[in-house]
């Protein structure tokens, strides 16, 4: 496969601190200056501990998004973790012209597009109803007087008044959103005027809290697996949202899904939504999560499935640990602990092959026994067929025998030590 043209990122970021200064100069763009953070702004969280914030729900943006036009895109998110003061982050991250909001609202799901009597918040940018979003960046809003629980869905409702480029997008949602008809209907509680259903997520990269109970922030960091391929739409039954429930039971902490489907580590891929290469986007899609602690990483089967090493060249193992250590080192020196997670089987999919097949034992072996990650998860042992380890077990197969189903979502979840989790 040819290497994936460029794409106008953010500068890469080493470190949570650095991230922040970008999300200052965000905010600089609609109207703040850095030495004057917004109320509520990460840097002024940094300041005051008792409103330490965590990433509630984000997702993982890439390109290739459709055009919009004077429509209403209102969209599901759902939170892992209790807390208030919530902000909304919206990205233009991949944007080629600024990108201009005419209105947000946040409230409560009752149903499909309809929320809540009475729970619509209106969504305000340096108290700015509107605003633009410059080329290649995101904005976070003012905090909103508004709580959420763990295990709830949210409607956030975007207004885009003028023509829009390609979107900043995540393509695979396995959630369902809605697009109105023209104008504004950001405010309107029923779903009357939202006559389509989308399976994506637009502009809309994150939410952050002040958490209730929750400690930190875990970012599950990985392609298809972790970004739930092959589970029902709406059903929050990914492995990342299994672990939160499971943390939720002992030791509540946020848990952030950053996974994208066909997404490599060492290399972009063609398809331009399935995004630039893990080394690339880590600083920001994991490091950069409010209040991250820990990131468990879960990727490395689409550079084997399609043999791509770095320079076009074929893939070797050496080649894929060397791109686990740069993802070690990127987190060590943001202060955030990574934890490895084994590759799964993959015996009766197309990717599979004798050759891919050592790699992926080589690398897992090199994850299990290195000591250089901070822990490790056997997720391969948690779902390999007892009767042929090079294979999913029946009981966890989706049907393409590499994706789990919801019973194999569970069983990866299962297998995460929480004491690892800090």
């Amino acid at each position: 496969m040819l290497s994936a043209p460029r794409h106008r990122l953010f500068t890469v970021l080493t470190a949570p601190a650095a991230v922040v200064a970008l999300i200052a100069g965000a905010q600089v763009a609609v109207g703040r200056t850095a030495a004057s953070p917004a109320a509520g702004s990460t840097a002024s969280h940094a300041q005051v501990p008792q409103e330490r914030r965590v990433a509630a729900w984000s997702p993982s943006m890439t390109a290739g998004g459709p055009n919009f036009n004077d429509q209403t895109i209102r969209m599901v998110a759902h939170s892992t973790v209790d807390g208030g003061a919530l902000r909304i982050h919206l990205s233009n991250l991949r944007g080629t012209i600024p990108l201009t909001v005419g209105d947000v609202t946040v409230g409560a799901q009752a149903g499909r597009a309809t929320a809540v009597a009475g729970s619509l918040r209106p969504v305000t940018f340096a108290h700015r109803r509107s605003v633009t979003v410059p080329t290649g960046r995101e904005v976070v809003s003012d905090p909103v007087a508004m709580h959420v629980k763990a295990d709830q869905s949210v409607l956030v409702s975007i207004y885009l008044p003028h023509a829009t480029s390609s979107a900043t997008w995540h393509s695979d949602a396995f959630d369902t959103g809605y697009l109105s008809g023209p104008g504004d209907h950001t405010a309107e509680t029923s779903d009357a005027s939202y006559v389509a259903s989308r399976t994506s997520w637009y502009y809309l990269s994150g939410i952050d809290v002040v958490p209730t109970r929750a400690c930190g922030t875990v970012v599950a960091f990985g392609d298809s697996i972790t970004d739930g391929y092959n589970t029902p739409a709406g059903a929050y039954r990914r492995w990342p949202d299994d672990l939160a429930r499971r943390l939720a039971e002992t030791r509540p902490m946020a848990v952030v899904d950053a996974g994208i489907g066909g997404n490599r580590v060492l290399t972009d891929v063609p398809n331009i939504w399935q995004g630039v290469s893990a080394k690339k986007r880590f600083a920001h899609d994991a490091l950069g999560q409010p209040g991250v602690r820990d990131v468990i990483l879960l990727e490395g089967i689409n550079d084997i499935g399609n043999n791509q090493g770095p320079d076009g060249a074929p893939l070797t193992t050496q080649d894929l640990i060397d791109g686990y250590r740069d993802l070690i080192r990127q987190a060590h020196a943001a202060g955030v602990r990574i934890i490895g997670g084994t590759m799964l089987p993959d015996k009766g999919n197309g990717y599979y092959s004798d050759s891919a097949e050592a790699i992926r034992q080589a690398a897992n072996h090199w994850i299990r026994t290195s000591g250089a990650f901070d822990g490790v998860v056997d997720f391969d042992k948690a779902v390999a067929d007892p009767a042929d380890p090079a294979a999913l077990n029946p009981a966890y197969d989706s049907g393409d025998h590499i994706h789990p189903n919801e019973s194999g979502m569970q069983a990866l979840a299962n297998a995460v030590d929480l004491s690892q989790l800090t």
